[in-house]
């Protein structure tokens, strides 16, 4: 009784051992990555104009176009390639749609060969497609999975694709913003939270990677800072030059 019940819970613990990330990122990896491009490409502008010794509402009104000018471009090009992606999809859906209801048969052969190509016995392929053929919605599904990879019940939204890529980008690029909008009169706090954001965006990207938290969010830290130097420097090149 004691070997069963010992088993049995080696069983449990192995089942709920054996799990798996997410390995696309779901909804996670856009939203970080988008937050953290607000991040880097707002600090890197304000920097940029920061240093060419302008005044603090210049650089309050740079910070404030990037984040809208940024916000609202990925926005449209998140909605026109989601669109563009869904209308292909669909349209080899289409494809597909037609060619089951022209030559069903040809298709269920088809499946069978791929079964086959898969280790499946040749008789046991051809029933398993013959049943799965007897749905037309459902063959739809089978063949768009196998062929093209692709689960039909599940494509993207253009306008969910746009508001969440609009809200993440806006969300990183009002970071280095806000200090000046609470009171600060300096660069310094407005780059202190925007590196403090990096770190913590890069912390949350190891949740999809293979790396420890505090790798991801030095790495980011570090290249956003570089990113925020250079363009620094570029900066009070460019205003020693014009000035």
């Amino acid at each position: 009784m004691a070997i069963i019940e010992t088993e049995a819970t080696l069983h449990e613990a192995h089942r709920d051992n054996h799990t798996h990330r997410d390995v696309n990122g779901g909804w996670l990896r856009p939203a970080v990555f988008g937050a953290m491009d607000g991040l880097v490409s707002n600090l890197a502008l304000m920097t940029g104009v920061a240093g060419g010794a302008v005044s603090q509402q210049t650089v309050v009104l740079t910070g404030l176009a990037g984040l809208a000018a940024g916000a609202f471009s990925m926005a449209a090009g998140e909605y026109t390639s989601v669109a563009s992606q869904r209308e292909l999809v669909e349209a080899e859906l289409d494809v597909e749609r037609r060619e089951l209801r022209k030559h069903p048969k040809d298709e269920e052969a088809e499946l069978a060969a791929l079964y086959q190509a898969r280790g499946v016995e040749p008789e046991l392929a051809r029933e398993v497609a013959r049943q799965l053929s007897r749905d037309p919605e459902q063959a739809l599904e089978i063949h768009a999975r196998e062929e093209l990879g692709i689960d039909p019940s599940d494509l993207p939204s253009p306008t969910v694709a746009a508001v969440s890529s609009f809200g993440s980008f806006a969300l990183g690029a009002l970071l280095p913003v806000l200090p000046y909008l609470l009171g600060a009169s300096s660069l310094w706090p407005a780059v202190l939270l925007a590196l403090l954001g990096l770190f913590l965006c890069g912390a949350v990207v190891a949740k999809v990677t293979a790396r420890t938290w505090w790798y991801s969010g030095l790495r980011q830290l570090a290249l956003g800072g570089a990113a925020a130097g250079v363009t620094y420097a570029l900066g009070t090149l460019f205003g020693t030059a014009v000035g």
